[in-house]
């Protein structure tokens, strides 16, 4: 899920997937997909056993791939002969397999553990959560597939942007500045794990993941809002960039991505503990190595973020009122003074 949270705080990746005309056709494409995924599943209810979790992730895994690839074909808007040669199969074969297959199973096992944390059970009311699983996760990777294939469209143009979101940037970090995101990493792993040890102290299953998943989110979010910090201004303290933003901007920082998408995570180690691993509930000890994963994960990927975000202010790019429909890049990106813009509080969607 890394693309997209690329996709809305990177400013040169932000500013082309939300103009308005971009912003409405979207809206068409996530529909149609969802129709076609109801089809799909009634179709598959009356053919396969939905009520197996394996079976289900993998129609819905392979309903997302295609999604993916036609998705990208209208955000692409040219002709599969062009896509094959401009593109290559190595970018096809990440979006099918990364964008479409891996995220749209990571949204089915987000779906049916949301469910089941609110009394709803797939394993024992099989229908109505399998529905929302696949038609979820169709229509969500619609929408990320299509933003990226306009952002290479316009890449294609010949507008530049230093990150395009298929995880090459992260990869390169990684191998060349471990030593600066490493204590990050290692603090999010101790805090996740701590946070998901105190699901022990209840005795209810679903009530004990819970106080989980509330942890984790929590500290996850505050772990990545100052691995961010660390990533945005590395030669310097990443306390500066906390007593420099106003609290309700860190807030709203806090809360998107970072509470939410550890949420997120966890939510998905939690579906794949009760319906792939077949427990009862989510375990302390699977709990702590969830967490840990989670919390620093979101590290990894906040202060990655923040480190992007450093390079196109070195690249001289610029951010227009767009951004600010998303609350974790209205405020920070303002302090910038190489940014060109004042930032002001905004509202819209996020879509």
């Amino acid at each position: 899920m890394l693309h997209r949270m690329a996709l809305r705080v990177l400013p040169s990746l932000s500013l082309v997937v939300t103009e308005d005309s971009v912003r409405k056709k979207k809206r068409i494409v996530m529909f149609v997909p969802g129709l076609v995924a109801f089809a799909v599943y009634r179709l598959a209810k009356l053919l396969l056993p939905l009520s197996e979790p394996v079976v289900l992730l993998a129609v819905s895994g392979l309903v997302s791939l295609v999604t993916a690839l036609l998705a990208y074909r209208v955000g692409r808007a040219t002709a599969w002969g062009e896509i094959l040669r401009e593109d290559g199969s190595r970018l096809l074969l990440w979006l099918g397999g990364w964008i479409g297959f891996v995220y749209g199973v990571q949204l089915s096992l987000l779906v049916l553990a949301l469910l089941w944390l609110v009394g709803y059970d797939y394993l024992k009311h099989p229908d109505g959560p399998a529905m929302m699983a696949i038609i979820i996760s169709c229509t969500s990777v619609a929408r990320d597939a299509f933003e990226i294939g306009h952002v290479k469209k316009i890449a294609m143009m010949g507008r530049p942007f230093p990150t395009f979101p298929d995880g090459a940037a992260l990869r390169t970090m990684v191998g060349s500045h471990a030593m600066a995101f490493g204590p990050w990493v290692g603090v999010g792993l101790i805090v996740g794990a701590l946070g998901a040890s105190l699901g022990h102290f209840i005795e209810a299953s679903q009530i004990s993941a819970l106080v989980q998943l509330s942890s984790v989110a929590v500290l996850g979010g505050g772990v990545a809002l100052c691995a961010y910090f660390g990533g945005l201004r590395p030669k310097k303290s990443w306390t500066q960039g906390l007593l420099q933003t106003k609290a309700g901007e860190l807030l709203k920082y806090w809360w998107w991505p970072g509470l939410s998408f550890a949420a997120t995570y966890y939510l998905v180690a939690t579906g794949c503990v009760i319906f792939l691993l077949k427990q009862p509930g989510m375990p302390t000890a699977y709990a702590m190595a969830g967490g840990a994963l989670v919390t620093g994960m979101m590290a990894l990927y906040c202060y990655y973020l923040g480190f992007r975000r450093q390079v196109e202010e070195q690249q001289g790019q610029t951010m227009s009122s767009a951004l600010l429909r998303c609350p974790f890049v209205m405020g920070i990106l303002g302090k910038s003074t190489s940014a060109g813009v004042s930032v002001q509080a905004g509202s819209g969607s996020k879509v």
